[in-house]
Formats: C-alpha cells, structure tokens, sequence
C-alpha cells in the first residue's frame, strides 16, 4: 500500500509539470522527457520501485491520450519474471591436510556470482598461478595449467594478470583475465572447484570479490568462489616451506615468464560448501492500444510503436560507464531512453486525433539493458498474434541529434520501407542513414526474429552514454519533436495501407577469406532471458555461418571446438580458439536430442 501511494503521488507531480507546458503535443516530448529522466524514478532499473514509478507514469499518459488495454488484459502492464542478481547465501570452506580450520565468514570466503552450487567434499588442492589460458590464435604462449595435473582437484589462482609483465603482454593478459575465462579454465581442464585470491602486489590485496549483478542466468558449471588472503596464507603456511608463501609465488610469475608455473600442495586438502541465490524479481511491459476508427477489414490489422523505457538504475547492472566519482550515482538515461519513451507518446497522441484503419499498438519495453528481455518475453508470448501485426516500428535513443544525422536501422527488413522513407523524408529533411541490417542490440531484433517488418530510429551515441550524466537538460527536443512528425507520418502510410509491408529475411553479409584483426563471425543470436545449461538460440542470422550449419532457434550449443559451453560466456571465449575458414565441430541439444554439426566461421566486413 505505500509503495502505491508513493506510486500515485509521483504521477500527481508529474501531471503538474503539464500546467507549465503549452498544450501543443510537441512540447509534452520534454515533459516526458523531464519526468523520467528525473531523480524521482531512480534510473528506471528493471524490477524497482522506480521501473514501477515510471510504468505508471506511461500507464496515465495512455489513459489520457485514449489509449485502452489489451483486448483480454485487466491494464496495461504485462508482469515478466528475470534474474535481477546474486547473493551469497552461507559459502563456507574448511582446510585440511596438515591444518583443520573453517572459514565461513563473509570477510573470508564468498561465492563468486556465476558459481554453482556444489558441496565438495575433501579435495586436493593444486596453485595454478594466475590461471590464465591464451588462445594459440593470439600468438603468445602463456597457459598456466600446462605443467599441471589439476582433474578432480580444487585450483587456487590469483586474480587479475601478471603485474609487472611489459605493457604488450599486459593487454593480452588482461583480456584473458575476465574471472568467469578463469573459472572456464579451470572447469575444462578438469577441476571440481576454483578459489581466487588478490595477491600481496594486486590491486584490491587481499580483499575478498564483490558479489556483482550477472547477466546471465546460469552458473558456470564450477564452483567458484572467492577467498581473503587469510586462507590463502593458510593454505600456503600449511606447505612447511619458507620459500612458497603467496607472496614469492605471486613474485615468482609478476613477470609472465610462460616457464613460471604454478605447483601442487599436497599437504593441503579442501571441502567447499558454494551457496548463489539468484534474486528473482519481476519486470514489467506496458502496452495499449488505439482501436482503429475506420470500418475495414484490412490484412495484418496492427501496427506496433515501441520502445524501452527502463535504464541503469543507479547503475548496479554492470553496465554503466560512469567514471569512479560518478558510481552508485542515478543514471537518468535521458536519451536512452526516455527520449524513446517519449516519441512512441507522442505519436501515439498525433495517431489518436486522426482516423485508423488499423490498431495502433502503443509498446513499451523494460529489461532491454539487461538482454531484450521484456521483448523478447512478449514475443514469446505475444498478446496480439505476431502474424497479425503489419509493421513494428522503434525508438531507441532519438534525443540527441547532430548535423541533422537521423539513422534508420532495419530496412533491409521490408522492401517496402525504402519507398516510405523517402516519401515521409521530403517534408522532414532529415539527412538520413540508412542501415538494412536488422540485427541490432535493441528491441528491433525481437520483432525481426519473428518475421515482423521493423525499423529503428537512432540519434546516435554520446559521451554521456550510460552514465549519470545523460541528463534531460542535453536532449534537442526540437529535433526529437521532428523525429515524431517524420515517424508518425510513416506509421500512418502503413497503418491505411491496403496491404501490409511484406517481410524479407536479411542475410548477413560477411568475408570468408582470413583477415588480421578482422572479428570472427558465427551468425548466432543468443536468448539472455531463458536458464539453461549452454547457448539458448534466440535465432541465427540469415545465410550466416550458423544457419548454414544447420542450427536454428531453440537449439541449445552445449560443446563448440572441444570447449564445453554452459552459457553465453562460455560461448563467447570459446570463439577464442576458432578459426575463420576452419569447420569447428558443435554438439547441441534440439529439443531432448543431442545432435552434431560442423559449423565454418566467416569474418565479419
């Protein structure tokens, strides 16, 4: 009940803005803008009270422009579940071998957010320096486990990279250092457990890892966890050699000498209790519609309009860009994307003066930051029948403008686009963009896997880019007033059109031959919003890699190239060992049975 009432009073406030603005439905571009970008909702995280501030807001502008819910629906909100974040929920470990002592508090051992749970029992232990792995593809050789024997045993490793390495090896270290690399590490070369440790010379010495927000919703198929410097000079005291303490070990390797190894300690054994519990917590769509006015009985009768309202929070997610002084601050996610948020208002309130031919669908998305996932939810479970919608059209930051650059994203999506584009563009004189390909990190990629014609509309990005300062006060609401009139003037050519645009399948274009430094291209498009055990194909792109392979949405990548995968990280090292132009063998799972392919990566132009 308080929360409601919190929830209620902060639309009161926000409808007094309306009392200072004209009533023209170009200004109300800023109110919109001004309200969710405001202090007040907190950065519209996905699953908060300010998300709840924010959707309620949405909720009585649709209600005062004329908008009704969903044919079947109670309102306009469509609830979605999703994994928020991780906390420890009791990780413990006790040493064995020459010493018993248990170590459970949180200042000592915690579990790393992507561990599984496991109880070990008493287990081996082997330090295997800094556990890093380089691929064979970068050139350097540098593995950590190639001296070792680590199957069936808990490994001990340091965290970040060799400190005093030459800056070159640095930076090829360091992108192999990322702590879910370690953990994969570990688990392929056959270890049950991983414990990491910031040594005596890292930064952050002997603190124990934070346990952060996790994008992904399945563990990484070891238990990880994350241990003070306490237990590792523990560990080490255990060996009865002055000369191997942490801090000699760490010396040993601060070079990157690929000779400097790592060692067993067989006076040392280890039982680990892992404890992660994934928050669950519960987002939500808000959608409405305009009924069409007009008496007919046109193809395909809707049309969608959308955008994600939702933002960083005070970015907690992962995400946010923001520099030291700024962390933990709102980021108010002005441009992005509220200035989203408000053009799909906006033309909803230009479409519902005018006549309809089709129902106009009024979108709004959370869990974009996150993965698409307030999307792609519906999408899987469409309130409207996705054959029956017509065109989707969206907004993802459109506020601030340069040099009159207005890109529009996904043409390549209908043949029709093109022609309405230009028609819409004599009147706004944008210097348009056009991009065909529909395979963008925005809520257009849902609609386009399932076979709806879409587009995007795009300003551009920003210095202020997911960070607290992209601000209300920096978005250009002229032109974003220009992005609406140019937008719903396009909405309405479909929306009366007597035939609906006719989807088109893009097929990515990529570069077979071998090029230096040029990005390795598998054609995959992963589902972030489902808890599985591997790589969950939300689909795969048109004549890429994958599709040629013959793997397609709902297929589940478990192995790729040797490299088991228990989720999208997994999948995205894994990459490190393919070659362009060599087949790489990939097991997975369609539907229960397990299947095999060949798949010939491409180089991405």
């Amino acid at each position: 009940m308080k929360r409601a009432l919190l929830i209620a009073g902060f639309v009161a406030y926000s409808a007094s803005l309306y009392a200072q603005a004209p009533a023209a439905v170009a200004s109300r571009t800023k109110v919109h803008v001004t309200t969710l970008a405001s202090d007040q909702l907190e950065g519209r995280l996905s699953g908060s009270v300010g998300e709840q501030r924010a959707s309620a807001y949405i909720v009585s502008e649709l209600q005062r422009i004329g908008a009704k819910p969903l044919p079947g629906q109670a309102g306009y909100t469509v609830p979605f579940e999703f994994t928020a974040g991780s906390k420890d929920g009791g990780s413990w470990v006790r040493l064995g071998g020459r010493l018993t002592q248990r170590f459970d508090q949180r200042a000592e051992v915690q579990a790393l957010s992507f561990s599984d749970n496991v109880d070990l029992g008493d287990t081996p232990v082997v330090f295997a320096g800094y556990g890093i792995v380089v691929p064979d593809s970068q050139g350097f050789a540098y593995d950590s486990y190639a001296t070792l024997d680590v199957k069936d045993k808990v490994v001990v490793v340091l965290r970040y990279f060799p400190e005093e390495a030459e800056t070159k090896t640095k930076a090829i270290l360091a992108r192999y250092a990322d702590l879910r690399y370690k953990a994969m590490a570990a688990r392929q070369h056959g270890a049950k457990a991983i414990l990491v440790v910031a040594g005596p010379n890292s930064p952050n010495a002997g603190e124990i890892i934070p346990m952060t927000f996790d994008t992904a919703l399945a563990g990484s198929g070891i238990a990880a966890a994350s241990i003070s410097s306490r237990v590792a000079d523990a560990m080490f005291g255990a060996l009865g050699d002055p000369a191997k303490t942490l801090k000699a070990a760490q010396a040993a390797l601060d070079d990157a000498n690929p000779h400097a190894t790592g060692f067993a300690m067989p006076d040392v054994t280890v039982t680990l209790h892992t404890d992660v519990i994934r928050e669950k917590r519960t987002g939500h769509n808000v959608i409405g519609y305009l009924p069409a006015t007009l008496r007919s009985s046109l193809p395909k009768p809707w049309v969608g309009i959308g955008a994600h309202y939702d933002h960083l929070g005070h970015g907690e997610s992962g995400s946010s860009l923001a520099e030291k002084a700024d962390m933990g601050k709102v980021h108010h996610g002005a441009d992005d994307n509220a200035s989203g948020t408000a053009a799909v208002l906006a033309v909803g309130e230009r479409l519902a003066a005018q006549p309809r031919a089709r129902h106009i669908l009024l979108q709004f998305w959370s869990g974009e930051e996150l993965g698409l996932i307030g999307s792609t939810a519906y999408v899987n479970a469409p309130a409207v029948p996705l054959d029956q919608m017509a065109a989707y059209v969206n907004f993802d930051m459109v506020g601030r403008m340069v040099d009159n650059k207005l890109s529009v994203q996904a043409t390549g999506s209908s043949p029709v686009w093109a022609r309405l584009i230009e028609q819409a563009n004599i009147a706004a004189g944008f210097d348009l963009q056009i991009q065909q390909d529909p395979y963008q990190p925005t809520d257009v990629a849902s609609f386009n896997q399932a076979s709806v014609p879409c587009i995007n509309f795009f300003t551009g990005t920003h210095v202020d880019y997911h960070k607290p300062s992209d601000t209300a006060d920096k978005v250009n609401y002229e032109d974003l007033d220009r992005v609406v009139d140019f937008a719903a003037a396009i909405v309405k050519r479909v929306g009366d059109a007597p035939e609906p645009p006719q989807f088109t399948k893009v097929d990515q274009k990529t570069d077979t031959a071998g090029r230096a430094g040029v990005r390795l291209f598998t054609g995959t498009i992963p589902d972030y919003s489902t808890e599985v055990k591997g790589l969950l194909l939300s689909g795969v792109i048109g004549g890429g890699p994958a599709e040629q392979a013959g793997l397609a949405k709902g297929d589940i990548i478990i192995e790729i190239a040797g490299q088991t995968i228990a989720n999208i990280y997994d999948y995205t090292y894994a990459l490190e060992v393919l070659k362009i132009g060599q087949p790489a063998k990939v097991i997975y799972l369609r539907g229960t049975e397990r299947k095999e392919t060949s798949l010939t990566p491409a180089a991405r132009k």
